[in-house]
């Protein structure tokens, strides 16, 4: 039984959730978050963003549904 497999670190499963002010985002992102003052940016471990959420729970679902670990970042 030598068949190879890769084993992938938890670390490669992480994102990063964080809440963000809609007054520091850019005016077409602004104008669709309606009455939202937050958002919530699910970023990848070397920082890029990968979703902007209307709230922090949908943003948890997200990344479950995409075998992601979630984790908040303060």
């Amino acid at each position: 039984m030598n068949t190879p497999f890769e084993i992938k670190s938890d670390a490669d499963r992480i994102v990063y959730v964080k809440a963000v002010d809609v007054a520091d985002l850019p005016d077409q992102v602004r104008s669709q978050a309606g009455d939202l003052e937050q958002l919530y940016a699910v970023h990848d471990a070397s920082g890029q963003q990968l979703a902007l959420v209307a709230d922090r729970k949908l943003a948890f679902v997200l990344a479950r549904e995409n075998d992601y670990m979630p984790v908040t970042v303060h």
